[in-house]
């Protein structure tokens, strides 16, 4: 069964009713989701707008925290961090002595080689199909930015997300991090043409979906572009946003979020791309009047209603 379109079927609707798998199992009365990510108690990033976001689109969130800080660590110094890599492997155990089950498995910012290859045996025992039935699994490369990685990220690392993002179905590395995976120069722009040759080579070593975002397209000045792949269909597709002079940490993680519980609930992959750009242009509109230090993320609780509204106009492309 594709992945991606599961959830709309009628008959797989009303079996989740009855709690009744294809294969006779029973099955989560909503959608779950194990969201692998780092815990900041202050700033609004990685699992302080994983859960909200997934959980206001009615998925039910299993954190794995990756690290304990008492802040994120964009723009932040002297904060305090714990490495959560052995309480990790305390927590799979017991998940796997209960036997859980996912529909969806979603990696996000990892701290070591050793988180990589933890992720990487998470998912060989929690994506395994069940009958008709697979989890979605969704890898955000988090490694960088403009050109330049962040704090823990080293070449180990990156070769790391290399093997890890060949386990994906999703990926969604921003420019930075598709341009490390492929070992290119950062561009400072472009052409549609040469982003569609990235996305197409990321997708060769293994997803069957690219996301790339934060494309400065030549052809699109002064807009900022999110280019997909859907390998399956050989597919293109784009959205576009005006771009907004701010950068709030945090936003990559809203947008795979979004991603993430727009497939679960069975939109396609070009709706699911809308909803997550115009979400984080949205939120970062809503924030950016206001008088109020940038680091500390976007004013996400005033815009989380947004997500519950149904679909009503669309603005992507079909390269």
């Amino acid at each position: 069964m594709n992945p991606f379109s599961s959830r709309c079927s009628k008959n797989f609707a009303l079996l989740r009713y009855f709690g009744i798998g294809y294969n006779g199992n029973m099955i989560n009365p909503v959608p779950r989701v194990a969201a692998i990510h780092d815990l900041s108690g202050f700033g609004r990033a990685s699992l302080t707008v994983v859960i909200p976001i997934l959980s206001t689109m009615g998925t039910q969130v299993c954190p794995l925290p990756t690290a304990l800080l008492s802040t994120h660590t964009s723009d932040f110094t002297d904060y305090h961090i714990t490495d959560l890599t052995r309480d990790m492997k305390g927590i799979i155990r017991h998940w796997k002595e209960l036997n859980l089950r996912f529909d969806a498995v979603y990696s996000g910012f990892l701290g070591s080689p050793e988180q990589i290859r933890i992720v990487s045996d998470f998912i060989t025992h929690f994506g395994k199909p069940e009958g008709n039935e697979k989890p979605l699994i969704v890898v955000d490369p988090v490694m960088g930015d403009d050109g330049v990685t962040y704090g823990p990220i080293g070449p180990e690392m990156i070769q790391g997300m290399k093997e890890l993002i060949k386990r994906a179905d999703i990926i969604t590395p921003n420019l930075t991090e598709a341009a490390f995976l492929l070992d290119r120069k950062l561009p400072s722009e472009i052409s549609l043409e040469e982003a569609k040759a990235w996305a197409r080579e990321l997708s060769d070593r293994g997803p069957r979906v690219v996301i790339i975002t934060s494309v400065p397209l030549k052809e699109h000045p002064n807009t900022t572009g999110t280019l997909a792949l859907d390998r399956e269909d050989g597919r293109y597709w784009m959205v576009r946003c005006s771009y907004v002079p701010a950068f709030f940490p945090g936003t990559g993680d809203i947008f795979t979020s979004v991603i993430t519980g727009s497939l679960l609930q069975g939109d396609s992959l070009p709706i699911a791309m809308d909803r997550a750009v115009q979400y984080v242009s949205i939120t970062i509109r809503a924030s950016f009047g206001h008088r109020f230090p940038l680091r500390e993320g976007v004013l996400l609780e005033r815009t989380l209603d947004t997500l519950r509204a149904p679909v009503t106009a669309a603005t992507y492309e079909l390269l």
